[in-house]
């Protein structure tokens, strides 16, 4: 067998089950959280699926066979060779641990240019600060109105409204942060599948999916149950919606991949300060270690990446470690 068919496979897998099991948490996390106690984790696997499933098949559609839907227009296709796949490796390891790294950075920096990453960056960083500032005024005027923990819903009919808003703001968070993610993990194929391939990758997403609701998010879902009020489908149709809208702007914007991480961490900053600015109960001081410990996993998360592609591009290539 090939050696890089090896290789291209290692790292597939590595990236899919990774970039799905750190990422996905960003646009599932709040559909896990506040669904589990209503429905079995099948269902929700199920649906979750499906709607991969049209997602990444219309990408593939659109795009004459790129299920990245042009994210990877500005990184070439490869031949892959044993330090692509480091990275998801690496990213698996911090998976496991917890930590909510960005896979757009960890992944793709062992693949693009210098050059292409410092842009990768400066995306995220706007998309980080976009985030927060737009989650942060809108919660100063939801946290008016909305106070989960003395203002919960009783009444069946907003009960059963706030439900159904959940399955739709969650499917088109899900969608727009497919259109995004899924270049993490397609930068290992050929930029134009076959049909035999698209099922191939339907099928392994479709696994990876069922596995991450069997185990309930795993280690990363706790950055999103320590956040106020995330159980709460109310409080999550607001999250989703407001992401999902920043996402579809970034994605219009240009086809430069950027760490959906990023903004999803700076969205949940803005709205700890908004709700911490509104209620006297919950305090700063509450608040600034959690956003705190968030942006401190990104950063080193950040700092492994700029490793990886310095080492490539200066240490492993001019070297050529006679291992390809």
């Amino acid at each position: 067998m090939d050696i890089t068919l090896v290789y291209t496979v290692i790292g597939f897998c590595l990236a899919g089950y990774s970039v799905i099991g750190n990422d996905s948490i960003q646009t599932l996390g709040t559909f896990i959280a506040s669904k589990q106690k209503w429905y079995p984790w099948y269902i929700l696997a199920g649906t979750a699926s499906l709607a991969m499933i049209v997602t990444v098949s219309y990408g593939w559609y659109a795009y004459n066979g790129d299920i990245s839907y042009g994210r990877l227009t500005r990184i070439p296709a490869q031949t892959i060779q044993w330090y692509h796949a480091v990275a998801p490796a690496v990213l698996l390891l911090l998976t496991r641990i917890g930590i909510p790294v960005s896979t757009t950075f960890l992944v793709l920096s062992a693949f693009a240019s210098t050059v292409v990453l410092e842009k990768m960056l400066i995306k995220s960083i706007v998309g980080y600060g976009v985030a927060a500032i737009t989650a942060y005024f809108i919660w100063l005027g939801i946290s008016k109105f909305i106070n989960e923990k003395f203002d919960t819903i009783t009444d069946p009919f907003q009960i059963k409204l706030w439900r159904n808003l959940k399955w739709l703001t969650s499917a088109w968070l899900w969608a727009t942060w497919l259109m995004h993610d899924v270049a993490n993990i397609a930068v290992y194929l050929p930029r134009s599948l076959s049909v035999v391939q698209l099922l191939m990758v339907l099928t392994f997403f479709t696994t990876l999916l069922f596995y991450i609701f069997y185990i309930h998010g795993g280690p990363i879902q706790k950055v999103v149950l320590d956040k106020t009020g995330t159980r709460y489908a109310r409080s999550a149709v607001f999250i989703d919606s407001i992401y999902a809208m920043i996402l579809f702007y970034f994605k219009e914007l240009n086809d430069l991949p950027m760490s959906t991480t990023w903004v999803f961490v700076g969205l949940l900053c803005g709205r700890e300060l908004a709700i911490a600015t509104m209620n006297k109960d919950y305090h700063f001081s509450y608040v600034f270690p959690i956003i705190g410990k968030d942006f401190v996993k990104m950063i080193f998360g950040l700092l492994v990446s700029v490793a990886i592609v310095l080492a490539i591009h200066y240490i492993i290539i001019p070297n050529n470690w006679g291992l390809q």
